[in-house]
């Protein structure tokens, strides 16, 4: 397979020099091989609903902390909502 690192560095807007592309072309061909040789994921691992017991469900928690209880944290607190620097004129 042949690279076009200049192609690929102009698509990128990125400035190589010529003495650096046959060091760009080979980093980019290892690269490229090993993710040619990288394995084949089974069916049975593939994360998706028919296997289930690969993904933890998620369980929310509420009610763990009033709202008080969190406000009491904050450094600044007006209405019962936080109050933020302003950040946009």
């Amino acid at each position: 397979m042949n690279i076009d690192i200049k192609h690929i560095a102009k698509l990128a807007r990125l400035k190589i020099e010529d003495d650096q592309l046959e060091k760009f072309e080979s980093e980019m061909q290892n690269i490229v091989n090993m993710v040619e040789n990288l394995p084949d994921i089974d069916d049975e691992l593939a994360l998706d609903e028919k296997n289930p017991m690969i993904l933890r469900k998620d369980k929310a928690v509420t009610d763990k902390y009033t709202r008080q209880e969190l406000m009491a944290n904050a450094p600044q607190v007006k209405a019962g909502c936080l109050v933020v620097p302003k950040t946009v004129e």
